[in-house]
């Protein structure tokens, strides 16, 4: 009984180890203001498996609801490699998350895909406005 337990264990690791998928790395942070993570920033992996919301890692915008101006505006970001669902979704009656999954490449979600944050023109994409300004 043990033997055979034994090998269904092997079996099942040597299944997920040589897998054609592999793993995913991604970003993982608990608060990221939109120039660097505020807290410990580490990595973190899933298996790529066939499940479309288990592929991609995940970025969470959060917006708060301004009441002079009645706009959502933004406040913070977590980057994690929790299932993702993309939309939006109102946690409380003032915060708002948006979420966006990446499936192109390892370490994707980088926090600096935020609408709000205009790119310069003639630069990178990854170069804004805001990456100038001293820590």
């Amino acid at each position: 009984m043990g033997f055979r337990l034994l090998l269904l264990l092997l079996l099942g690791i040597f299944t997920v180890v040589f897998m054609d998928e592999g793993l995913r790395f991604c970003h993982d942070c608990d608060f990221y203001d939109g120039f660097k993570c505020r807290g410990p920033k580490k990595r973190c992996w899933k298996f790529n498996l066939s499940l479309k919301s288990n592929k991609s890692c995940t970025t969470d915008h959060y917006y708060y609801n301004d009441p002079v101006t009645g706009r959502y505006l933004y406040r913070y970001t977590k980057l994690s490699c929790n299932p993702c669902e993309e939309g939006m979704f109102q946690v409380y009656h003032d915060l708002l998350r948006e979420t966006f999954c990446c499936t192109d490449k390892h370490m994707c979600n980088t926090g600096r895909d935020i609408l709000e944050k205009s790119a310069l023109f003639g630069e990178d994409k990854e170069h804004t406005i805001h990456d100038d300004v001293l820590p």
